[in-house]
């Protein structure tokens, strides 16, 4: 038995889903069902109840769960001090994002450092702010990097780089000319939104909200589940949106959008980086935090 059946038992263990875990390890399903039917082989009893989509530990996965996380806790441990003895920086990282962040930001992030150091293997898991928080509180993912607010008390929260919204609208749209719109006149428009849980659209209600502005006034004619279908939409003309720069960053450079402030105030927020307070970190996460930490994100937005 070697530490990946257990990795791969406590992923499916904290995320309570095989399909979950499959997408947060890199793993097909079936090669996820394999590795705990090998542990199970092993110990000679089942380690989950499964009942239709829900997942949860037998007696004896627990009392393995207890001894899996110890185990893997001294495998990180032995890892980061062979690290810091040889300098070498190998092993995986695997990061949690927003979808803004994930696919705007970090694949610039992530392509550097693995240029720097290439033996480090990188996974990305992306989805809203709520379901990348709910990863890495369950241990399934090493940091998260999300935006909007995050209130699990048990979560350091760090903050990153400010991120700038924006009014996007098609560039046959009659306000396509103007850089600045007042967002009392945008609440009178046909408005396309993120679904709930969605750390932009958390953002957007809580502005609409600073100016007097009701959520339930807002015309949303559409709810969208990633920004790049917000973004088509708003291309064909079937309503305005908000979204971070970073998103808007091509489709601004070519013409295909047409982007505006807002005449009241900025509209700013945060890109947070969250960790648990746990100490439990490897030589390889400690290195790539450092490069996270000091990237020079300003030059990679104004390219």
């Amino acid at each position: 038995m070697d530490d990946h059946k257990l990795k791969v038992f406590c992923t499916v263990a904290e995320s309570k889903s095989f399909s979950k875990a499959s997408e947060i390890i890199r793993l097909t399903q079936p090669a996820v069902s394999l590795q705990i039917q090998a542990l199970e082989e092993v110990y000679g009893t089942k380690l989950f109840n499964r009942s239709g989509c829900i997942i949860t530990l037998t007696k004896a996965g627990e009392l393995l769960y207890k001894y899996a996380k110890e185990i893997n806790s001294l495998y990180m441990a032995a890892e980061k001090e062979m690290g810091d003895f040889t300098g070498l920086v190998k092993g995986v990282v695997t990061l949690g994002a927003s979808s803004t962040i994930g696919n705007y930001v970090l694949p610039s992030v992530i392509s550097e450092f693995r240029r720097k150091f290439p033996k480090v293997t990188m996974h990305l898991v992306t989805g809203n702010t709520k379901s990348v928080v709910d990863y890495l509180n369950a241990g399934s993912i090493d940091i998260a990097l999300v935006e909007g607010d995050v209130k699990k008390q048990k979560l350091i929260v760090e903050k990153l780089i400010p991120d700038e919204m924006v009014l996007i609208m098609s560039k046959h749209h009659p306000w396509a000319k103007r850089n600045n719109i007042s967002i009392f006149d945008i609440a009178k428009e046909s408005f396309i939104s993120r679904e709930e849980g969605s750390g932009t659209r958390q953002m957007i209600e809580k502005y609409f909200l600073k100016h007097g502005i009701s959520p339930q006034s807002i015309k949303i004619s559409f709810i969208m589940g990633s920004t790049e279908a917000i973004k088509g939409a708003v291309e064909e003309g079937l309503g305005l949106s908000i979204v971070s720069r970073w998103a808007a960053k091509k489709e601004s450079r070519y013409g295909s959008l047409k982007t505006a402030t807002f005449k009241e105030d900025r509209f700013l927020r945060d890109f947070s980086l969250l960790h648990r307070k746990s100490k439990d970190s490897s030589y390889t996460l400690d290195k790539f935090l450092i490069f996270l930490r000091k990237f020079p994100f300003d030059r990679l937005l104004n390219s």
